[in-house]
């Protein structure tokens, strides 16, 4: 079992450069899949999500070719198959998003009901209600969700709560509907407004993604496009908080700052000093570093995929700090990892509190989910001695080269698959 091994205690300083959106190439890429030209996307993250989903692309009958790490070609035109349903697919999220594409251009889906990570509830109602409101007839028999169609039709749709999966699912379908279909209380989100950018760029007509109404003209057919995807927001925010976490100084390159306002806020607040350029925004910690408190939002507001990473910081601030989680209910699952390290943090229900202490000793964790996993990593390596963090396939999930952008920081960890190997760790002279 592959697992991280680090020797903390040391701060990261340095550049960290950015890869693209894991959360928006997932939906440009089963979007990819409504149109029979080519189509060919840039700055696509190297991780085991996309992975997944281009092998289900693959599945289906498309063809599918890696230009170089980071770029595809994709043409869908030798799709032969709507039933997307293998052992891998079954456990992204983002699986769902080939229900919307599929439903838009061949008006017949079936797919695989999702996994991802156990961070709580996460339902697809919304998603089904979007497609029903379309015209579609849903089934779900097998695992599996069945849509069907004769015809898309527009409409008005009022999403009961916020969910970029809902927003991005309908507004995909939708651009191949008849009429103009209006979402309400949409998702805000940079991938919402990147996916809508993408299907734009392939002929679709949708306005307003990035506000909380979004007006969709379906036309006939989309077209071929070259795209590049933006720079990944949680990816830099974690490395942000990597400065906070180990009291170093980290620039982080190829973002959009605008993306980070919440996270730059919060760390401010704390005392860090934040300084951003056109598209870098550098994070330098100081010693005594103040509690605040955290409440998780749909953007604008914090993210809750941040939660995790910020919490750790506040583990080592001055004070007491509350961390609100309005979004998922189970991700407080990592505080249980965190107390074996020695912070004081108890939780109930949704809300923490968080009591700052003085310094974080080493211990053997386990990743409970993706973002979580990033966090404990990153306490590892504030940590006094050795800690070793298992279940690393989750943080592999999401984030590329992890470890390889950590010891260009000065981190001192590696990835271990055995006991010999990490003897070998051990005895490494620091």
């Amino acid at each position: 079992m592959a697992q991280y091994i680090m020797n903390g205690g040391s701060p990261l300083v340095g550049e960290v450069a950015i890869g693209g959106a894991k959360n928006a190439a997932l939906g440009i890429l089963a979007a990819a899949i409504m149109t029979d030209e080519d189509v060919c996307i840039e700055n696509l993250p190297d991780v085991k999500d996309i992975n997944v989903m281009l092998e289900a692309i693959k599945a289906i009958g498309a063809s599918v070719e890696r230009l170089d790490r980071h770029s595809v070609k994709i043409n869908a035109s030798s799709v032969k198959d709507i039933l997307v349903d293998d052992e891998f697919i079954r456990r992204i999220r983002a699986s769902y998003y080939f229900i919307g594409a599929l439903l838009g251009k061949y008006k017949s889906a079936e797919v695989a009901l999702p996994g991802g990570c156990n961070i709580g509830s996460r339902p697809i109602d919304l998603h089904l209600k979007g497609f029903k409101a379309l015209g579609a007839e849903i089934d779900i028999e097998s695992g599996r969700v069945k849509a069907h169609a004769i015809d898309l039709v527009a409409a008005d749709i009022y999403l009961d709560t916020v969910s970029v999966g809902a927003t991005i699912n309908i507004m995909m379908a939708a651009s191949l509907a008849e009429g103009r279909t209006l979402i309400e209380n949409a998702a805000k989100e940079p991938h919402i407004v990147d996916v809508a950018n993408f299907l734009n760029s392939m002929g679709a007509d949708i306005k307003g993604a990035g506000t909380d109404v979004i007006r969709i003209n379906g036309v006939k057919s989309l077209h071929g496009s070259q795209y590049s995807i933006i720079p990944d927001q949680i990816e830099a925010g974690t490395f942000m908080c990597a400065a906070a976490i180990t009291k170093g100084d980290i620039t982080v390159k190829n973002i959009i700052p605008k993306h980070m306002e919440a996270i730059s806020a919060k760390l401010m607040e704390m005392g860090c000093e934040v300084v951003e350029f056109d598209d870098a925004i550098r994070v330098i910690a100081k010693n005594n570093q103040k509690a605040t408190n955290i409440k998780t939002l749909p953007y604008p507001g914090f993210p809750t995929d941040m939660q995790p990473q910020i919490t750790t910081a506040l583990a080592l601030a001055n004070g007491s700090s509350l961390v609100v989680e309005s979004i998922f209910e189970n991700r407080f699952k990592y505080v249980d990892e965190l107390a074996r390290m020695g912070t004081n943090i108890k939780v109930e229900g949704n809300t923490a509190m968080v009591i700052g202490v003085n310094k974080l000793r080493g211990a053997s964790l386990k990743a409970p989910d993706l973002r979580a996993g990033a966090a404990l990593v990153l306490a590892g390596l504030a940590a006094e001695g050795q800690t070793i963090v298992d279940d690393i396939k989750y943080i592999k999930r999401g984030y590329e080269d992890f470890e390889g952008k950590l010891i260009s920081l000065g981190a001192d960890i590696r990835e271990i698959d055995s006991e010999v190997e990490a003897k070998k760790f051990n005895i490494k002279v620091v």
